[in-house]
Parts: C-alpha cells; sequence; structure tokens
C-alpha cells in the first residue's frame, strides 16, 4: 500500500520553499496606482466634465409662460430641473420663501438624476456655458437662497462647495443677475422666464 508523506499544512511551509512562500512582494506604486486620489490626496484622474442634454420642449413652453403659469409647465415636464428652478424664483420673488425651498429642492434631485444618468459620479465641472447644464445650476442656486433665508447654514455651506465645485462662475453670475437694476422683478409679466431666457445668459 503506498504510504503518503505527510507535512506542513498548504499554505504554512517551510521557509524558503517555492511552492508555500511567506509573504508576496508588494509593490507599493501598483497599490498607490490602484488607491489614487482617495487615500494619497493626489488627483491622478482628472473629472470629465458632464453634459446634460437640451430640453427644447421645457425651454419653449417657458417662453410662453407667465408667472401664473409655471406651474403648468413644472407638471407637463416633471423631470426637469430648470422648471422646477424657474417655478422656485418665482415664488420667491412673491416672498413664499417656503415654497421655493421645496420647489428648488426637487429641481436639485431632479438635476442629480439627469447628472448621473449623464455619467457624472459626484464630482467634476457641470458648467455653465454649456446651457442644458443650467437648469440643474439653477436648481442648486435657489436651493442655496432658499437655505439661506431659513437659516439653514449646514445646506448652504454644502450647496456652496457643490456650485464652487461644479462651476466657480455660477454664484458670482447669479447673484448680479437678481440684483441688478434691470433683473427681473415680481412686478414683471415673466420675470424668471424673461431674465433665464433674454438677459444674462451669455
Amino acid at each position: 500500500m503506498a504510504r503518503f508523506r505527510t507535512g506542513p499544512a498548504a499554505g504554512r511551509g517551510r521557509r524558503g520553499h517555492p511552492r508555500f512562500p511567506l509573504r508576496w512582494p508588494v509593490r507599493r506604486g501598483a497599490v498607490r496606482a490602484l488607491l489614487g486620489s482617495s487615500v494619497t490626496g493626489d488627483n491622478l484622474i482628472e473629472q470629465p466634465e458632464t453634459l446634460l442634454p437640451a430640453e427644447p420642449e421645457v425651454i419653449e413652453a417657458l417662453r410662453r409662460a407667465d408667472s401664473g403659469s409655471i406651474s403648468g409647465v413644472v407638471e407637463a415636464h416633471p423631470t426637469s430641473s430648470l422648471a422646477w428652478a424657474v417655478l422656485a424664483d418665482a415664488t420667491y420673488l412673491e416672498g413664499r420663501t417656503l415654497e421655493s425651498y421645496a420647489y428648488a429642492r426637487v429641481g436639485y434631485h431632479r438635476g442629480l438624476d439627469a447628472l448621473r444618468k449623464a455619467g457624472w459620479h459626484g464630482q467634476g465641472p457641470v458648467r455653465w456655458t454649456h446651457e442644458p447644464n443650467r437648469g440643474v445650476l439653477r436648481a442648486l442656486y435657489a436651493l442655496r437662497r432658499a437655505a439661506g433665508e431659513i437659516n439653514e447654514q449646514n445646506e448652504f455651506d454644502r450647496l456652496t462647495t457643490f456650485l464652487n465645485g461644479a462651476d466657480p462662475t455660477v454664484i458670482s453670475r447669479l447673484d448680479q443677475e437678481t440684483s441688478t437694476p434691470d433683473g427681473y422683478r415680481a412686478t414683471d409679466p415673466a420675470p424668471p422666464t424673461e431674465a433665464f431666457f433674454i438677459r444674462g445668459e451669455n
């Protein structure tokens, strides 16, 4: 009868045994490359710009809307962050800050859905110069503005960081748009839509 030779258990071989090495060599460079910026702090891979698709039907509907019919545009296009942002601005101009906050928050979440669908992974540029991006940027700005009004400082700070990471020109651009003497006012026939599509877009 054949005898079986006994020896150390697999994985616990004698020192230097070629079949059972005690440890594997570690290539620090390879590990560093795999970990990337999440651990090392190095920005090894530049994030690509996110480009949202155009919404020509939403823009046309908003062009035709007055301040009393914007909600109808939202009902017809509930996934459009631009439509929600316009509604948030309209209610804010009427002094209805809490409603503006609620509408802007919906626009914010619709915008996140659109960004993820377009390949966004939680960071990277979302430029104002690409016009279809302006809906989500306006919704973010409107939510930040309303958060500041109700003293929600943590959210205000978080949205400031978010907007500056997406496009550092947005906050100053929209601050200027809403504060200039010829900017839209609550008495305009279609205040938000006129400002969005006629003034301050370029």
